[in-house]
């Protein structure tokens, strides 16, 4: 059996790059992927600072049977080495992107084409082993294949753009709308880019941070208000003849910008919440019933793949901004979690390459 690098979660701050069995042969209806890029993502970085958030370290998962250690990393793309049993609409060789929700089938979500709901729902690269890795074993049905001529690097990206392009269709059509994101980061930068892309009139940005609101106003924000330096709720309103936006989306999971979300709608608006909530929050609900305002949840994607993939190919989308750090994988904790924790302002996503790319499959 062939070893192979990986970076592997052993537990809170204690991510480590090491050598592990290439993955098994892949069973029927899996496939093995060489990883050309992989993204960190803000939840790999919450399993090394306050993990274990999703890996499961007390029982194995009931779907993939991971317990205690696990390869990170799930926003990927690579190419074909290996075909499991039954697998069609694949050759050896093809370019694939991979959704990461490994789903059942078989749940009532499942059944509904609600996979990223399903009652098992494992993600790859926390619930099972991922692409921080030269090679990694994925369901078939996950993967997409990439158009000829997809910038290698931009496979990387699709994940968190699918993420931002579901919570936007969440809000329905949004043409000629005034969106508010709350939150630069990662996603609400992507969530900015496919507002943009789906029609929005205007994007209004919520940031305080100077590195993060030059990001936002690179990838389409109309304006953008530090909620620090101005009442944000009324700067909204005043940019919509008094009565709010349209439509909101929550990218940072805190209590008072959830609040924040809500306020600045308009009656019988949309708050479209994306952001990863830690705590509780204390809430009145009657600010929903006078107002008839609709609060909506986002988790993962459900089919965006497609959508985004298309807006790459066709430059609807342009994920070059979003880049702020290319590493090889030996350097994932200090240039990778180290980075994003020290300097997670300066920094969007960083992309890693676990291997040489001219490296011959097994």
């Amino acid at each position: 059996m062939g070893m192979m690098k990986a970076a592997v979660w052993h537990g809170r701050g204690d991510i480590r790059v090491e050598e592990v069995p290439l993955p098994a042969l892949p069973p029927a209806g899996w496939a093995r992927i060489r990883v050309h890029w992989c993204g960190i993502c803000g939840s790999d970085l919450h399993e090394y600072v306050a993990g274990p958030v999703f890996i499961p370290v007390n029982e194995p998962h009931p779907l993939t049977g991971l317990k205690g250690q696990c390869i990170l990393g799930h926003e990927f793309s690579g190419e074909i080495v290996a075909l499991g049993e039954g697998v069609t609409g694949f050759a050896i060789g093809d370019t694939v992107a991979a959704d990461a929700c490994q789903h059942c089938g078989t749940c009532y979500y499942c059944k509904k084409g609600l996979y990223n709901i399903c009652e098992k729902l494992a993600f790859t690269g926390l619930m099972n082993n991922g692409a921080f890795a030269s090679y990694v074993n994925v369901p078939a049905e996950l993967l997409y294949t990439l158009p000829p001529g997809f910038p290698t690097e931009a496979g990387a990206l699709i994940e968190p753009l699918a993420v931002g392009m579901h919570a936007v269709k969440k809000a329905g059509s949004i043409v000629g709308e005034t969106v508010v994101v709350v939150g630069a980061g990662t996603i609400g930068l992507c969530t900015i880019m496919c507002a943009r892309a789906a029609g929005a009139g205007r994007v209004i940005v919520l940031e305080m941070s100077a590195a993060r609101k030059q990001k936002a106003m690179e990838v389409g924000a109309t304006v953008v208000l530090d909620p620090k330096e101005c009442d944000a709720v009324a700067e909204v309103k005043a940019l919509t003849g008094g009565y709010g936006a349209d439509v909101s989306f929550e990218c940072i999971g805190h209590h008072a910008t959830a609040k924040l979300a809500l306020d600045v709608i308009r009656k019988a608006g949309k708050a479209v919440l994306v952001g990863i909530f830690e705590e509780p929050s204390s809430f009145n609900f009657f600010e929903i019933v006078a107002t008839e305002k609709q609060v909506i949840g986002s988790l993962a994607y459900n089919g965006e793949f497609a959508d985004v993939i298309r807006f790459i190919a066709d430059g609807r989308l342009d994920v070059q901004p979003l880049i702020t750090g290319r590493i090889a994988l030996d350097e994932i904790v200090t240039r990778g979690f180290e980075e994003l924790v020290h300097n997670k302002d300066r920094n969007v996503k960083i992309i890693v390459q676990p291997a040489a790319l001219t490296a011959a499959a097994e």
